[in-house]
């Protein structure tokens, strides 16, 4: 895999001060995190005000997904090669200039084409971020602290997004954008100040054909699903879209196992606790993306709310977010991840469970609690998942699978939102306040099994034979050539 952290890459900085280093790599998260759920409250008034359709509003926000994800490991093993601070300088850089771009955009098709540049400039920040992070703290139990304390903020930008969209998108749904440009020009000065450099003792090789194969497998699928609804699932663009994707899987897992520098680490997945931790990443987000996204239209386009009242409706999720992350954070880094898992997809698939009869006179209050619900398991899932998926690491491995849970969280949220739209849209034949209430039943039941998953993979990545077989993995890993 190309983006590596290792553990005696760059030692800090003397004068390096690790809390103010962590606090700023937060920073780049928040913005990053906040990007690919604030817009979901502006939907309807850019789809009012750039005449788009819903398959062009999943697009704006599945275009960021698709491409942070693609782009993470890329962006990992250059700021690897170039330097970590001058690569997180220049994503800061390049994503403050998208989010002005973006808050311009004349039309839906420029809108979309600016959130990709934002996800590019994205892929630079977070996985690099955690590359400076596993530098600074050399100890381990900080390490593990602050990882913690990583974890947290992802779910803490997320929920903090639809609440200040729906407060900045009064004046205009191109407000959402502005937010990112104070907090990214402080980050690039914070980090020029305080952030020390560090590179890889030996970069990997860039792997262009699987960083390829990756882009048109998640590019592919995606739009299969998003169009299918459009052009029709048994349509022949549908169709080679689904095969394209399919024979890009194929052919990257076949070329990744024989590639000695491989994008995607074939190894990791004989661990179970890691395995888990991808699959769990993916169903968390996916639930995640499509909770929002539904949620969404549901207030403005169904209840009639303003994108104020809608955003002020999500604020329970991410007070619950907010109190619970930290706390998950903490009992992870000293109980371990088997409680927070569990909780975690408890919250998730009984929060959506409560929605799973929502109509159009749902009391308001219900729907609230269901918010505080899913927030809950929303807050406690996600700390663990980077722990889970570094457990037993060597060292010089941990970013690398702390960089695949990052890129499974973007696959989940490109999915949640591409999937559970297509699957409440699907019976919308009319106007979406009159149907999509009952329309998005099936959805909710979709996230209510995503639930019961996280349950049961957390289950089974906390127990003996899982801890046993990331020992094992990590004594293979161990004997294998690595970067130091």
């Amino acid at each position: 895999m190309t983006i590596t952290i290792t553990g005696s890459g760059a030692e800090p900085a003397p004068h390096t001060r690790p809390r103010l280093v962590l606090a700023i790599c937060c920073m780049s998260l928040l913005i990053v995190g906040m990007d690919t759920t604030i817009v979901n409250v502006a939907l309807p008034s850019i789809r009012r005000d750039l005449g788009a359709s819903v398959s062009a509003l999943q697009w704006t926000t599945a275009a960021y997904t698709v491409v942070l994800a693609s782009l993470l490991m890329l962006g990992g093993s250059t700021a690897d090669r170039l330097g970590r601070a001058r690569v997180f300088k220049f994503g800061l850089a390049l994503f403050t200039v998208a989010s002005l771009a973006c808050s311009l955009a004349p039309g839906i098709e420029w809108l979309i084409a600016f959130r990709v540049l934002q996800g590019a400039a994205g892929a630079m920040l977070n996985p690099v971020a955690m590359s400076i992070i596993r530098n600074t703290f050399e100890d381990p139990r900080q390490r593990a602290q602050a990882i913690g304390v990583w974890g947290a903020v992802v779910g803490i930008s997320m929920a903090l997004g639809p609440v200040l969209g729906g407060v900045l998108v009064g004046p205009s749904w191109r407000a959402v954008f502005w937010v990112n440009i104070p907090i990214g020009l402080a980050a690039i000065a914070l980090t020029a100040r305080f952030v020390p450099e560090s590179r890889a003792p030996r970069a990997r090789r860039i792997d262009p054909v699987g960083q390829v194969l990756v882009i048109v497998m998640l590019a592919s699928l995606t739009s299969a699903i998003i169009e299918g609804s459009n052009l029709g699932w048994g349509s022949p663009a549908i169709l080679a879209l689904a095969v394209t994707a399919g024979v890009s899987l194929v052919t990257l897992v076949r070329y990744e196992l024989h590639r000695a520098d491989p994008l995607i680490e074939p190894r990791f997945f004989a661990s179970r606790p890691f395995s888990a931790a991808a699959v769990i990443a993916v169903a968390a987000f996916a639930a995640f993306g499509g909770f929002l996204f539904l949620n969404t239209l549901y207030l403005q386009e169904v209840r009639g709310l303003s994108p104020l009242s809608a955003g002020l409706c999500t604020l329970p999720l991410a007070a619950i977010t907010i109190v619970v992350s930290p706390i998950s954070g903490h009992i992870v880094g000293t109980r371990g991840v088997r409680g927070p898992l569990v909780l975690g997809g408890l919250g998730i698939g009984a929060g959506s469970l409560m929605l799973a009869s929502l109509g159009a006179h749902t009391s308001l209050l219900w729907v609230l609690a269901a918010y505080c619900v899913f927030g809950l398991g929303f807050g406690a899932v996600n700390p663990p998942i980077t722990n889970t998926a570094v457990s037993g690491m060597p060292p010089s491995q941990a970013g690398v699978a702390a960089a695949v849970a990052t890129t499974s969280r973007q696959v989940g949220l490109t999915l949640g939102v591409a999937v559970l739209g297509a699957v409440a849209t699907a019976r919308v034949h009319g106007s979406l306040h009159d149907q999509l209430a009952s329309a998005s039943h099936p959805a909710w039941w979709l996230i209510v099994a995503l639930g019961a998953a996280i349950v049961a993979l957390g289950l089974a990545a906390s127990t003996p034979a899982a801890h046993a077989s990331a020992e094992l993995t990590a004594a293979r890993l161990y004997e294998a050539p690595q970067e130091a």
